[in-house]
């Protein structure tokens, strides 16, 4: 038996309350959809979303909504029925692309209101599960510069040499030197048109970073290490520091801006108040699957799958390792699971701090 609720749902700055349907979990895909009509035509009218235009034609009423395609199946629902409880509930008709092909859920009715209606359910739903999709790209600031990624493999036969005997501890769960880098915040990019536009709204940041850096490259060191957990017997993640030369907060800075630039875009989700700046270097998630990023998500194992390190030794004796020093000078929107020619990840867009 369906289960509504009560739900606050925020689409660009307005709130719409609506009764919801509790999720149901189907073996082919989720469905998840909204009931009843508008409660008034007044609120149904001032429901649309700004962004997406309603037109008038011969017939009556017509919005075109962009939409991945991957998020097709979530508005058609199992069999179908998805959709035909959104066109009876709302008295319109909702045309879908096939699946796989990019274009646009073309939403028509005899009312505005009820096209409204429509517009505002269907959006709920890909917002619902768009939260769901893996994250296909992140903003990074790469630690692979040649010094940093010596310093980085000297500390790993180091390791190796004298704390190899430690619970966990071996060559598996290091980082890959090419691919170091700190994480600012990941991204679900769904199809070409919003890497394009998440590439745009990276561009449009790059003034900003550069009046934070006054024009010029940050000076950066990369010294000392620190766990990320509370016992230092059982570690999954050990982590380099990395902080600005002048000892000013510039690095912390952009991270938090950018952050907040493409939160308020609708592109990315806020994880912290503050954007935690660590440089991974080891990691128990490479233990089995040396393609996992290090990108503040869980990764493809189970924490219950993790074999912890312990890392006293490691703490003890490389507690102020010194990485190296370089100069930063770019943040990337790098993708996922990619390799350019230097070994660090493909960049779709980038952004220069001069």
């Amino acid at each position: 038996m369906d289960v509504l609720r009560p739900a606050l749902i925020n689409i660009h700055g307005r709130i719409y309350r609506r009764n919801v349907i509790k999720e149901e979990h189907y073996e082919e895909e989720e469905d998840m959809s909204y009931m009843g009509p508008p409660e008034s035509e007044d609120f149904a009218e001032d429901e649309s979303c700004d962004a997406n235009f309603i037109e008038q034609t011969d017939k009556g009423y017509r919005c075109a909504i962009d939409v991945p395609s991957v998020l097709y199946k979530y508005i058609i629902g199992k069999k179908g029925e998805t959709r035909r409880r959104l066109e009876f509930d709302t008295k319109t008709s909702i045309s879908i692309p096939k699946q796989g092909v990019e274009g646009q859920i073309v939403i028509t009715g005899s009312h505005k209101s009820a096209v409204s209606s429509a517009v505002t359910r269907v959006e709920v739903l890909i917002e619902s599960f768009r939260k769901k999709q893996p994250f296909t790209h992140f903003l990074s600031f790469p630690l692979n510069d040649p010094k940093i990624q010596e310093g980085f493999l000297s500390f790993k036969d180091e390791v190796l040499k004298q704390c190899s005997q430690d619970h966990g501890v071996d060559g598996s769960i290091f980082q890959n030197a090419a691919k170091l880098h700190l994480t600012i915040g990941t991204l679900a990019l769904l199809n070409d048109t919003e890497v394009r536009k998440a590439c745009e709204h990276l561009q449009e940041c790059q003034n900003v970073i550069r009046d934070i850096t006054e024009g010029n490259p940050l000076q950066v060191e990369v010294t000392g290490i620190e766990y990320m957990n509370d016992d230092p017997a059982m570690v999954d993640v050990l982590y380099a520091k990395v902080n600005v030369k002048d000892k000013s907060d510039k690095l912390q800075v952009i991270a938090d801006q950018l952050v907040e630039h493409f939160v308020s875009a609708g592109l990315m989700v806020r994880d912290w108040d503050k954007v935690k700046l660590h440089g991974t270097v080891m990691n128990t998630l490479f233990r089995k699957d040396s393609t996992v990023e290090d990108t503040g998500g869980p990764g493809r194992q189970a924490m219950s799958e993790r074999e912890a390190f312990d890392a006293r030794n490691i703490l003890k004796k490389f507690g102020t390792y010194h990485f190296g020093e370089f100069e930063l000078n770019t943040v990337l929107l790098s993708q996922r699971y990619s390799t350019d020619c230097t070994g660090y990840y493909t960049s779709a867009g980038s952004a220069s701090f001069s």
